[in-house]
């Protein structure tokens, strides 16, 4: 399944245009994170997408067909929407409420089956929240009917998910949760969109990213998008993008240090010398292999010797790589494995020599 916005413009009422010529795709298996300061259009951009507001120009197209002349069921049979929680829970219970994004497979007015509720249980107890079952919506905190709100979501069998602030409201733990189930929907095929004001979360799980700057809107790869330059055009702060390492993965985090004053301007961060690197993975899942074989053939230029092997006793796929490239290049294979479920990996850089 594919979504794509094609040359697309939006304008207000009052005749203000917002951002023009947007280009973009979500594809089945992709995770896509769109950042961007408050008030940058990023809950506007997801409405248009899906046709819920009108686009001055251009479209969105879902697997060729435009949205605009989809009817409604069509449309969201195929697209599963999750707005920001804002106590909008009604007087429904929890366990209600998410049958109620079954509607398309059960109907309107028909009786949910023991399957189809315990199928809502089941997705409720993915999320950690069946407990909260028997609860009405209007009852249970905000936080919680945003949870609630994605299992319903997650019902529908959506091929596309598009989510605005997911992890808003939320601990550190049912981020956590939301964000690993979103990571393993998209491993299992399903494409996922998701508005975010954490860069950091952006770089550790997204494919791919738009960055929505005074009305600018940037798609590509996330290591090329979410960069020191680009966050300090977008939200005037300077920040550092570093890494820090676990004892499975090297995993991206974005540091806020100060606010760019007026007067300094960023320069790029110049990184056009090869280096010479090892890429070292373990796959804790064979069947991830074909996905780790395809990542590392789109990076074949810079490929000179790999060696793989399975650890039988551990059901664990070891696999060595001899990278001689840019370090962006090699810092964008590293993310493309890194963001795959129930894989680890670390690059080491040969030392530079002193000229």
């Amino acid at each position: 399944m594919k979504l794509e916005i094609k040359n697309a413009s939006f304008a207000y009422k009052n005749g203000r245009t917002l951002y023009e010529n947007v280009n973009f795709s979500v594809e089945s298996g992709e995770m896509i994170s769109i950042l961007g300061p408050n008030g940058a259009g990023k809950t506007t951009l997801l409405r248009a997408t899906m046709g819920l507001l009108n686009w001055k120009s251009g479209g969105s197209l879902l697997d060729g067909d435009n949205i605009a002349d989809m009817p409604a069921s069509k449309l969201w049979s195929k697209i599963a929407y999750v707005p920001q929680a804002h106590n909008r829970g009604g007087s429904y219970t929890v366990l209600q409420s998410v049958l109620l994004g079954m509607t398309n497979q059960i109907g309107l007015f028909s009786t949910p089956k023991e399957k189809d509720i315990r199928f809502a249980e089941e997705t409720l107890d993915r999320l950690h929240i069946l407990h909260l079952k028997d609860r009405l919506c209007n009852e249970i905190s905000g936080g919680e009917l945003q949870m609630t709100m994605i299992a319903r979501s997650l019902v529908s069998h959506a091929g596309i998910l598009i989510l605005d602030e997911p992890e808003s409201n939320l601990d550190f733990k049912n981020q956590m949760i939301v964000l690993d189930t979103l990571t393993k929907l998209s491993s299992e095929g399903i494409g996922v969109l998701f508005n975010t004001h954490y860069p950091e979360h952006a770089l550790r799980r997204s494919t791919k990213a738009i960055l929505i700057d005074n009305g600018k809107v940037q798609f590509g790869a996330t290591p090329s998008i979410i960069t020191e330059k680009n966050i300090e055009s977008a939200f005037g702060v300077k920040a550092y993008i570093g890494q820090f390492e676990t004892e499975h993965n090297m995993i991206a985090n974005v540091i806020p240090v100060g606010l760019t004053k007026d007067e300094e301007k960023t320069e790029a961060n110049e990184e056009d010398s090869d280096v010479l690197a090892t890429l070292s993975i373990i796959c804790s899942k064979f069947e991830e292999s074909e996905r780790i074989n395809a990542i590392l053939h789109e990076f074949n230029d810079i490929l000179f010797g790999r060696m793989g092997m399975p650890h039988r006793k551990r059901n664990l796929y070891l696999i060595s790589v001899n990278l001689d490239g840019s370090k962006e290049r090699i810092k964008m294979l590293a993310h493309q494995l890194s963001v795959l479920p129930d894989v680890s990996c670390k690059v080491t850089y040969a030392k530079e020599e002193e000229s």
